[in-house]
């Protein structure tokens, strides 16, 4: 019988491109089959090395095991300093599907001399060119099906999707295991998150909630910004398809209408879409221009008018300082503070105001205008006034395809006009989301009522009141900014007429 100590170590290393099931089992069952021939030619597995779930066809995917393995392989041991004398797959499909990846192998492989290698067929020498260039040509093959693969999944994708109807794979949340009928709590979540979010509320907000209530995805993870915004974004929720960031359109131009139930209008998923198209999570400006995205990890405000106000301190060259102000939070005081920065840090530190009666005194001002807007607001014309433009420039897309077809118009003619067409049209479409999404969000925040508006202001979040994104997204579409002018030196009385809030039109 063979000694434990006369088996020759090496590590096993499997790979599956898709772990449907979310188990594992296609790699553990690889595992199995590679100790199994380990042990058929006096081998022992001292490591397994896995990459579940990851493509190795895909060039932007990193394998973090196969990178691991390589570095053991040149190295010659494992981090904690076993030493290893090969390696065993079930399959050479398995452990590269590129070229250059089994070159990579090859290479740390035969960086030292007398390494064993298998796979569930048998043993090979890779250090014979014969071999090496066999397993060569097999990676080029097999980038070869993978790429005629890709092809035959994109164009069936492509017919599914101008027929309507879904693809494979895991169920998208507010729909049943059919793809097609709607999840009836799940899908009245979803669509009461649309219209929170037109409304002014912040994903982050949405999610915490949905955390609080212990409200999970399809596949039973905790919901994050991201993963909201992904199903907020989607066409899928107005019955609409996208692929490869264009709409799937039929051939009157049209954006073709899905066999599953919707758990939103069109004009809302636009809304949602122009929203996150325009803003793209940009802080803004002194000069109130879009600025640089927000960090990965931002969040909320925490206080309500920070960003909002500005510094009115006059300098000494007789400009305004203009400085957003910082928030510091409460001390002694019992209560926030508004403070300009410091000059090291780029303002005066001259205007220096308290935190909750400026809140109590801009969220009445814009109340009082909510208010004055409902109280004499009419009917809006929602009509785009480009919708004209937009059809005669299809029309003419349209009657320059037709003589093209009828072979009266020569290539180089269509070929010039028809990017020039195109680029209008896919302009003007911009335009016209914009538009009903603007719409879209106004209707939304009109079906609260001003005194509804009023009540939820003050109410704590728990007891219905409004998150703090909302009131701060009420704030911004009634003002640009609230100029906060300096009260002298000493402890004086609030004066709120060294607040002036600039408001939009």
């Amino acid at each position: 019988m063979t000694s434990s100590a006369s088996l020759i170590p090496v590590v096993s290393y499997a790979r599956i491109s898709a772990d449907i099931r979310r188990d594992s089992h296609g790699v553990k069952d690889q595992h199995k089959a590679n100790r199994e021939t380990a042990a058929r030619y006096g081998w022992t597995v001292v490591h397994e090395f896995t990459d579940n779930d990851r493509s190795a066809a895909k060039f932007s995917v990193v394998r973090d095991d196969f990178e691991s393995m390589l570095t053991a392989l040149r190295a010659g041991r494992l981090a904690d300093g076993t030493r290893i004398e090969g390696v065993v797959i079930l399959a050479e499909d398995r452990l590269a599907r590129r070229p250059g990846d089994y070159e990579r192998f090859v290479e740390a492989f035969t960086f030292r001399d007398d390494r064993v290698f298998a796979d569930q067929r048998g043993p090979k020498d890779l250090y014979s060119e014969d071999v090496e260039s066999m397993g060569l040509f097999g990676a080029v093959i097999s980038k070869m099906e993978v790429r005629k693969m890709q092809r035959r999944m994109r164009r069936s994708h492509r017919a599914r999707a101008e027929e309507g109807r879904p693809v494979g794979g895991p169920r998208p949340f507010g729909w049943k295991d059919d793809r097609l009928t709607l999840e009836p709590r799940e899908a009245e979540l979803l669509a009461q998150a649309v219209k929170d979010f037109l409304s002014g509320r912040s994903l982050h907000s949405i999610v915490m909630d949905w955390q609080e209530r212990g409200v999970k995805t399809a596949r039973g993870n905790d919901w994050s910004v991201r993963s909201l915004k992904v199903a907020l974004s989607s066409p899928r929720i107005c019955g609409w398809r996208e692929i490869a960031g264009e709409l799937v359109r039929g051939p009157d131009g049209a954006p073709v209408q899905g066999l599953w139930e919707p758990v939103a209008s069109s004009e809302q998923w636009a809304a949602v879409r122009a929203i996150f198209e325009g803003r793209k999570g940009h802080f803004v400006g002194r000069d109130m221009k879009v600025g640089r995205a927000h960090p990965a990890d931002y969040r909320d405000h925490t206080y309500l008018l920070s960003g909002i106000l500005r510094c009115g301190r006059r300098l000494p060259d007789g400009t305004m300082c203009n400085t957003p102000l910082r928030c510091n939070g409460p001390k002694d005081a019992g209560h926030h503070t508004y403070t300009c920065l410091s000059r090291a840090e780029g303002g005066c530190g001259g205007v220096s105001r308290r935190g909750d009666l400026v809140d109590m005194f801009v969220s009445e001002a814009v109340l009082a205008k909510l208010e004055e807007a409902s109280s004499s607001s009419g009917p809006q014309d929602t009509e785009w006034p480009k919708a004209g433009e937009l059809k005669d420039v299809e029309e003419q897309l349209d009657e320059l395809t037709r003589q093209w077809n009828a072979r009266q118009i020569t290539n180089d003619f269509f070929f010039k006009l028809v990017p020039g067409l195109e680029q209008t049209i896919n302009r003007l479409r911009g335009e016209k989301n914009k538009h009903e999404a603007s719409i879209a969000a106004k209707a939304a925040q009109q079906e609260t009522s001003a005194s509804e508006v009023r009540r939820r202001w003050y109410l704590p979040e728990e007891e219905g009141g409004f998150p703090i994104s909302v009131k701060r997204t009420y704030i911004r579409s009634a003002v640009h900014a609230v100029i906060m002018y300096p009260a002298g030196k000493g402890n004086k009385k609030f004066d709120p007429d060294l607040l002036d809030p600039v408001w939009r039109n």
